[in-house]
């Protein structure tokens, strides 16, 4: 049995100070020539964002929150997997594997973590209550940089069973969105026996025949959604898919290129009425970019899109998954999943809900809807 190793984050002052002068000696484009954000994140709130991260954020105060969380290290397959544990203290608990995506991390959950494993704290019962695990995705965060291929969706999906098995797990749940619902839906199609349901805030299947021919009004947001994405949101997707080094040297270098990168996608994902700072906290948006910052991580997590892309997302997936599968759809996901579609992919849906706020980053956007989702399909399990 490989060793499970206590972790805890130490990134120096040294390495913040390295972040300040970089910021402060950046050399800026112009502005852009239009009022909004068509042509990317305005200058305007670029400099004023990065001016408070290079002056008055404090990233060394939210090492501090997470490294009051229990974190840990373990080999699988050759790479260091790191991941928060906590387990709730209601006995009749049921653990759960929770798995962010691009350009996400751990940070993400940092508000529903109590809630899920003390829900009697939080308006819940104890048989709402989880065992919580939240791995970070190779290449991501404090998770060891893949030096060779193969780590896409399909390994990702057998490390993580690998790891609730290890961590004393015989059967466990599964949850995620974005590249955590591929790797949930990866888990739920290779069905080892261990995971007894997934639920996904982002489930991705192809348009149905009908509504091609008929479409529906979910069908036509839906498909408006994809269509906006193929022709003026999907840059960084075949940027990244395609050619990841050659991106990682920019993000490697530059803090204010890491930051917009990352915080375009904050603006056009979210339910945020024109702007991500009225949903996530300028600093809680900060703590997901210092994150990706300090670990260097502009290549390294942008390569499992040249690992997985077409292979974990693309509609013509035939494959079904055939576990019992919870969704909830949040109306300004990317595209929002009309149930018909899902259906078609996942054959034994025992959970469906579709809110009427909250975005692609549901846990991080709308904590209190995520945690009832999840207890919702939790409940619908029983």
């Amino acid at each position: 049995m490989a060793e499970i190793n206590e972790f805890k984050i130490n990134f120096l002052k040294a390495d913040i100070e390295d972040l300040k002068t970089r910021i402060q000696n950046s050399r800026w484009p112009e502005k852009e020539t239009v009022d909004d954000w068509s042509q990317g994140v305005p200058l305007d709130y670029l400099q004023d964002i990065c001016g408070h991260w290079s002056s008055n954020y404090d990233w060394l105060k939210t090492q501090d929150r997470l490294n009051d969380i229990p974190q840990f290290k373990t080999d699988i397959n050759g790479l260091s997997i790191h991941f928060m544990h906590v387990r709730s203290p209601h006995k009749n608990a049921k653990p759960i594997l929770i798995t962010h995506g691009w350009p996400g991390s751990i940070i993400e959950f940092l508000k529903v973590i109590e809630p899920l494993t003390e829900p009697t704290k939080h308006g819940g019962t104890e048989a709402d209550a989880f065992h919580t695990v939240f791995p970070s995705l190779p290449g991501y965060g404090f998770s060891d940089k893949p030096k060779k291929t193969g780590w896409g969706v399909h390994e990702i999906a057998e490390a993580w069973d690998q790891l609730m098995l290890r961590l004393g797990y015989e059967t466990y749940f599964a949850q995620g969105g974005d590249w955590g619902s591929a790797v949930t839906t990866g888990i739920g199609l290779q069905n080892k026996g261990s995971c007894q349901a997934i639920h996904l805030n982002m489930p991705n299947a192809g348009a149905t025949e009908e509504a091609k021919q008929n479409p529906t009004e979910a069908d036509k947001i839906a498909f408006k959604g994809a269509s906006f994405y193929q022709q003026w949101d999907s840059g960084y997707s075949k940027q990244q898919s395609t050619r990841p080094q050659t991106l990682g040297y920019g993000l490697s270098d530059s803090p204010i290129g890491q930051c917009a990168w990352i915080l375009e996608k904050f603006y056009q994902w979210t339910d945020c009425n024109g702007h991500p700072e009225n949903v996530i906290t300028r600093d809680e948006l900060l703590d997901n970019i210092t994150l990706y910052w300090l670990s260097n991580s502009g290549a390294s997590s942008a390569r499992l899109y040249w690992e997985s892309f077409n292979k974990a997302f693309g509609s013509n997936n035939k494959e079904t998954v055939d576990i019992p599968s919870g969704m909830s759809i949040f109306p300004k996901e990317i595209v929002p999943t009309p149930r018909a579609w899902a259906e078609k992919r996942f054959t034994n849906i025992c959970y469906w809900n579709e809110l009427d706020k909250g975005g692609h980053f549901a846990a991080f956007e709308q904590p209190e809807l995520f945690v009832n989702e999840l207890r919702s399909w939790n409940r619908s399990l029983r």
